[in-house]
């Protein structure tokens, strides 16, 4: 029993990677023509930048596959029957393989979305509680990775305190400390540019959130590599 758990482990880290690691936000702007994600903005594939490139609609059905994939990650797992820990080492590795993408060199986006995906499947009434705080945080700053940052740390002590009040298995625990930690392991730079005042707005042009200094320091480097042409 104890070799077959660490087979549907093993089958979960591997599985959940290379599914998280599809990278939708460049293949649905392929597919219709729209430019490369990793050539704006921030650089990165998620839906944020995606909608940079190629709108809100595209950047939804992108953002909504990204999703999709991580509960497909999850859901084999429970289809060849692996329990708890199986279940939530594959919504991490989605997580890592979305960000951390082994089809594109190791690119990818933030996280947000996989996650998602996971919780759908493990924890749906995590979702129910930091939505209304995804949104408002938005609505009232006007900056995606705030909203992101705080709805991830907000889940993950919800899930914490519900794992050790029911009592849930120690791998929840695991979960709700994983997911906020690699969301914010990989918003480290709009963690940078927050502290500095320079994270941009939604709906802001590329240039605007530089700061009065004149640093030239706004989104990404492909921001900055755009403004460097001649």
């Amino acid at each position: 029993m104890q070799t077959i758990d660490l087979v549907r482990v093993a089958v979960a880290l591997v599985a959940g990677y290379l599914l998280g690691g599809i990278p939708f936000g460049i293949i649905v702007p392929r597919l219709i023509g729209g430019p490369d994600p990793r050539t704006i903005g921030s650089g990165r594939t998620g839906g944020a930048n995606v909608s940079r490139a190629v709108g809100y609609r595209w950047a939804a059905v992108s953002g909504l596959l990204d999703v999709a994939k991580a509960s497909a990650a999850v859901l084999l797992i429970v289809a060849i029957g692996g329990g708890d820990v199986p279940r939530i080492v594959a919504a991490l590795a989605a997580i890592v393989g979305h960000s951390r993408s082994p089809f594109i060199a190791m690119h990818g986006g933030r996280g947000v979305a996989p996650a998602t995906g996971g919780a759908l499947i493990i924890a749906p009434l995590i979702l129910v509680a930091i939505f209304p705080v995804f949104i408002i945080t938005i609505a009232l700053t006007r900056v995606s990775s705030i909203g992101s940052l705080s709805a991830s740390l907000i889940g993950g002590i919800v899930m914490i305190v519900i794992a050790v009040a029911t009592p849930l298995a120690p791998i929840y625990i695991v979960y709700g400390v994983g997911v906020p930690g690699l969301i914010w392991l990989f918003h480290l730079d709009n963690i940078g540019r927050l502290l500095r005042g320079q994270e941009r707005q939604i709906g802001r042009s590329p240039g605007s959130a530089a700061t009065s200094a004149g640093t030239g320091e706004d989104d990404g480097p492909a921001d900055r590599a755009t403004r460097s042409r001649p």
